[in-house]
This record gives structure tokens, sequence and C-alpha cells, in this order.
């Protein structure tokens, strides 16, 4: 059985950073899909960012330049390094793996406010 844990979501004000993190278990992240989503009161969830098992990564053009997704092989841990946070990027982040079909956190609170 997958499980994800993130943690390093808070209350920062805009133009601050943060990193989330993404501990895995149950399986190998560098053999799978990991993203990073995020869901705002009222919106659909959205992914944010991406990592194949290539290393590929891929962004959402809402975060692209700002949000740097990583990893680490040997901690199985999944990274979303975010800068020059926005109200706008408000919301709770989830971790997920091997897809939307796949396993899911329990996810992160980000808040961007003054």
């Amino acid at each position: 059985q997958v499980t994800l844990v993130e943690s390093g979501g808070g209350l920062v004000q805009p133009g601050g950073s943060l990193r989330l993190s993404c501990a895995a278990s149950g399986t190998f992240i560098s053999e799978n899909y990991m993203g990073w989503y995020r869901q705002a009161p009222g919106k659909e969830r959205e992914l944010v960012a991406s990592i194949f098992s290539s290393g590929t990564t891929n962004y959402a053009d809402s975060v692209k330049g700002r949000f740097t997704i990583s990893r680490d092989n040997f901690k199985n841990t999944v990274y979303l390094q975010m800068f020059s946070l926005k109200p706008e990027d408000t919301a709770i982040y989830f971790c997920n793996a091997k897809g939307p079909l796949g396993a899911w956190g329990q996810g992160t609170q980000v808040t961007v406010s003054s």
C-alpha cells in the first residue's frame, strides 16, 4: 500500500517562499510519476507540477518560473519549492503517486496573505 505524507505548508506573505515535502512509502518515487496538485476553495483540483520516472518535469503555466519540483530518491521524498508566492497560490496542496487514479496524501494547507 502506497502512503504519502505531505508537510511544509503554512502561512506566508506575498512574495515569500515555502518548500513542501512528500514522503512516500510502499513505492519507489524514482519508478513512478509523482505530482503536486492543489485545490482552492470552490475550485477544481488542478495539477501544479509533475515529475516522471525519467526525470522530466512539467508545470502549470501559472507557476512556471516560480515553482520547482524535485525528488530525493535516497529519502524517497518529492519536494515542491515555491518562490514568489501570490495570494492566488492559496490552496490545499496534495501529493500524488501514479496519476489521478493512484495514491494521494492528506494535503497540506498553503495560505499566502499579508
